[in-house]
């Protein structure tokens, strides 16, 4: 099919804060959303006004809520992100991160990998990291999995391995990773997603750090977790600009 996207039609494919951000746009943050979210934005999003103010664009891609980041929502994701660099005659080299949490974090982690614009940092909150061990976590997962998949072509464990954090580690681009996960987290558990992760992606020599946040659920990060996982967007877009200086 021929792509479709352009900037008269963009805001019924995703949230775009270009009506709040600073110009020239100095770098984009792309948010990922959770298993089932849906929603379109009718206002601007506090997130949206908060990195604009120093000239980041901030995108959400209105995937398909059981996406996985499967071929689809990458090949989505790039279109989007395709209207806006041409739109604005952004630099190639204008710098993107990745971002989201649950679903949203397992989909930055594998939009690094397989984006048309590598990331200059990926930054996750409770992510889902190990596909093929999520695939039985819970009752819920099987049918949102097969679904995201089902075009695959091999087994489904070779499906689950192509959009799994954990078993890409080694070719997972040389980036910068911050992961943020809660300790009472009962919907991705800790110790069988981030944890497993950080030891094989330090294991490959990733620069990788991990937070984990105490006595909170599910994405239930602290307000001072909170604060820095926003924050360190901000700073990566500020640093990668001071270094090109």
């Amino acid at each position: 099919m021929e792509k479709i996207i352009t900037m008269e039609n963009i805001r019924k494919f995703a949230y775009v804060s270009d009506a709040v951000c600073q110009k020239p746009i100095r770098g984009i943050v792309v948010f990922f959303f959770g298993l089932g979210g849906d929603d379109m934005y009718d206002e601007e999003a506090a997130d949206g006004i908060m990195f604009g103010r120093e000239g980041i664009l901030y995108v959400v891609p209105y995937n398909n809520p059981w996406a996985w980041m499967n071929r689809q929502a990458v090949a989505y994701t790039d279109e989007i992100l395709d209207v806006l660099f041409e739109a604005y005659d952004l630099p190639s080299d204008t710098p993107v991160v990745a971002m989201g949490g649950s679903m949203g974090g397992h989909g930055a982690l594998i939009y690094t990998k397989y984006s048309k614009r590598t990331p200059i940092l990926c930054d996750v909150n409770c992510p889902v990291c190990d596909m093929v061990y999520h695939f039985t976590e819970r009752k819920d997962l099987p049918r949102t999995i097969y679904s995201s998949l089902f075009h695959e072509e091999g087994t489904l464990e070779d499906a689950l391995k192509r959009v799994s954090p954990y078993h890409l580690a080694e070719e997972l681009p040389k980036v910068k990773y911050m992961i943020f996960h809660c300790d009472e987290d009962n919907a991705v558990n800790l110790e069988k997603h981030s944890v497993k992760l950080v030891e094989r992606m330090r294991e490959c020599g990733h620069d990788v750090s991990l937070d984990i946040v105490h006595g909170r659920g599910h994405c239930d990060l602290s307000s001072e977790m909170w604060e820095k996982y926003e924050q360190a967007c901000i700073t990566a877009v500020n640093e990668y600009h001071a270094s090109k200086a």
